[in-house]
């Protein structure tokens, strides 16, 4: 995969993943911390980023020699490798890192996601946050001329009503660094009304009720009327809140989230990218499928949210 950087002077509110490398060129470098740095896929999107300029230095836990032989010529003064022994040791490394003003976002690399996150948010280590973290997955897909972004698809089974509250609002530095405002937010049910039957569509019709700041919420609805104007005028629901112009799809649960997100990629043609939000820092939590595009994207996404923090 080749590195590229995207002419300046994107326009806003981002549309797609080159307006996110200009949201990011105008940000400047940042520093990574990752956990597990000897995976490929991670050493070639963050020497893309550095190339690129997006990325001024990178901490790297696990075996340092091998990182080192590893890493490609010329990326050596911007690469920091750190020894660490097991995967808790690799996470533990690289939360510390972040938590002593070394890096700004962290990032995921050849270490497990139960490791991962149990230094994330350690109460006494880790980067705890607002208390409830969340995963989104953006996607710009050819059938969709806007971003639009999936959660909770990665750490919430199945949120109550406050977790998804805190959800949609731990979107907020994101969608505030990709210029988009106000968010449309369409909680995504399997009917459009409201029944005791089916708890999701009570949480999604009090959602709609609320006043989020920088949210418009609107649901139950179904995933056609979501995202398509026509579906939500067939169905005359076109005069609701969000429906046929959603930014962000809240689902019920983590499975319903989880394969949507994955349909994008392995069969909406989308490019996406992923990040965990409610951290004290933007924190990637890649797919083990994920390649080196799917990275350099969540690194994009991550300097998208401090710049809207």
């Amino acid at each position: 995969m080749a590195c590229h950087a995207a002419p300046a002077g994107g326009l806003m509110p981002a549309r797609s993943f080159d307006d996110l490398r200009d949201i990011a060129r105008a940000h400047g470098p940042v520093r990574i911390a990752i956990a597990g740095g000897e995976d490929p896929n991670v050493l070639l999107a963050v020497t893309c980023m550095i190339e690129d300029g997006f990325v001024s230095h990178a901490i790297l836990t696990g075996d340092a020699a091998a990182i080192r032989a590893s890493a490609p010529s010329g990326t050596g003064r911007h690469l920091d490798a750190i020894d660490a022994h097991s995967p808790a040791d690799c996470a533990r490394a690289a939360v510390g890192a972040v938590r002593s003003g070394q890096a700004d976002i962290l990032m995921k690399g050849e270490t497990d996601s139960t490791s991962y996150l149990r230094a994330v948010v350690d109460r006494d280590t880790g980067l705890r946050g607002s208390g409830v973290l969340s995963n989104v997955t953006v996607a710009h897909m050819p059938s969709l001329p806007r971003l639009i972004a999936a959660t909770d698809n990665g750490i919430l089974p199945a949120p109550t009503l406050e977790q998804k509250r805190a959800i949609i609002l731990n979107t907020a530095p994101l969608f505030r660094g990709l210029g988009i405002d106000p968010v449309h937010v369409a909680a995504v049910c399997a009917t459009e009304k409201a029944s005791d039957a089916l708890p999701a569509t009570r949480d999604a019709q009090a959602l709609a009720q609320e006043s989020l700041p920088g949210f418009v919420v609107g649901g139950p609805f179904g995933y056609d009327v979501a995202v398509s104007p026509q579906a939500a005028r067939i169905k005359a629901l076109h005069d609701r809140s969000a429906a046929g112009v959603a930014d962000l799809l809240l689902f019920p649960t983590i499975d319903a989230a989880n394969a949507v997100a994955k349909s994008w990629k392995f069969h909406g043609q989308a490019e996406t990218g992923s990040l965990v939000m409610g951290a004290r820092v933007p924190v990637l939590l890649n797919s083990r499928s994920d390649g080196p595009g799917n990275r350099i994207n969540g690194l994009l996404l991550a300097i998208a949210a401090l710049t809207g923090a």
